[in-house]
């Protein structure tokens, strides 16, 4: 597979308060758990999960493929799928993307964290923001098999299925959930709360301008109003000094004599 193009956009600043995670803790928060092997790797077209606007452009044509594994062990216990060793799955949303990636190379087993999309996809879950792929090494299978009991495992791919730490393990994974499912809740409740002083802000905003909108409108009305006590004070002035010509005028004129008639 071609490596990613250097000319790929920067990642996007994780959150502030974003801590990372143990194996443990992202397991049990996994949707589905597996141990399976590739068997072939599928070019796969651009689409909801992959598209990368920079990729056809820069030349990096399969960048993006998908992945038709063999089950290997039946599911870890907690597993969101059902579906019995020796069953053969696609998975999509494998690549090279611009902020991580979710690779695998055929003929290799790995253990993979998956969700599943509305549309019945298997996808990576990259529970929080961190690896969903492990390959198949004696650490990682000792740390699995320590979580997790898979069971009906293939000739050759057993795991163990019992630690002599397994209530400690249990002990640490209840922590584990109990911790985060608090840190989620507060989370939920920090941004309910940053949309509700948002949705204020705006409020409070309209309403400024309507106050202001008003206190034109007053400001105007005023001006009018002393604009049209103006208008009249100088009406009124002007038919008072017409009505005090008139009036004297009238004053000048002579007496005419009494008509007589003959």
């Amino acid at each position: 597979l071609p490596l990613p193009s250097k000319r790929a956009p920067p990642c996007l600043a994780l959150p502030s308060e974003w801590r990372p995670l143990s194996e443990g803790c992202r397991a049990e928060l996994a949707e589905i758990i597996v141990y399976a092997k590739v068997l072939a790797l599928h070019p796969e077209v651009p689409g909801l999960y992959n598209y990368l606007p920079w990729q056809y452009h820069a030349g990096q044509e399969g960048l993006f493929y998908s992945a038709e594994v063999e089950m290997l062990c039946d599911q870890a216990w907690g597993s969101m799928l059902e579906v019995p060793a020796g069953s053969r799955l696609n998975l999509t949303g494998l690549g090279y993307f611009s902020c991580h990636s979710h690779t695998v190379v055929q003929d290799y087993s790995y253990f993979f964290f998956l969700r599943m999309d509305e549309n019945y996809n298997l996808l990576p879950h990259g529970v929080n923001f961190q690896d969903a792929i492990f390959p198949d090494t004696q650490e990682n299978r000792r740390m699995f098999s320590s979580l997790f009991q898979f069971a009906n495992c293939s000739q050759g791919q057993h795991l163990v299925t019992f630690s002599s730490d397994w209530e400690v393990q249990e002990d640490n994974r209840l922590l584990c959930s109990s911790v985060q499912k608090a840190l989620f809740e507060e989370e939920d409740h920090v941004k309910k709360l940053q949309q509700k002083v948002a949705t204020l802000e705006k409020r409070n905003k309209q309403l400024r301008e309507r106050v202001k909108k008003v206190k034109r409108s007053l400001r105007q009305a005023r001006k009018n109003s002393r604009h049209l006590e103006l208008v009249t004070q100088k009406l009124q002035e002007k038919l008072a000094g017409s009505a005090g010509r008139h009036l004297n005028a009238r004053a000048r004129e002579p007496a005419r004599a009494p008509y007589r008639q003959g």
